[in-house]
């Protein structure tokens, strides 16, 4: 019973890494293609879940790094408009 919860918390975990990994790859594609306007939300979505894995795992570094990369892009945001 113990190990079909520990299997069923990695494959979500497992599920969230992949998603935000491929969000902010596309956020870099976005971003290379000159297409601000979708790099934002797919490197906000891609952040987000690198966030909530550090949180998950508890590894602060993953969730300072993460942590100051959207206050980064808040803060651009906000200045932005």
């Amino acid at each position: 019973m113990l190990s079909d919860i520990a299997v069923s918390r990695i494959s979500k975990v497992d599920a969230v890494k992949w998603g935000a990994s491929i969000a902010q790859i596309g956020g870099y594609a976005a971003t290379g293609l000159g297409h601000a306007s979708l790099a934002i939300p797919l490197f906000l979505v891609g952040v987000g879940g690198w966030l909530a894995v550090g949180l998950a795992w508890r590894d602060r570094a993953i969730v300072l790094i993460h942590l100051v990369a959207l206050a980064a892009m808040i803060t651009g945001l906000v200045s932005r408009n």
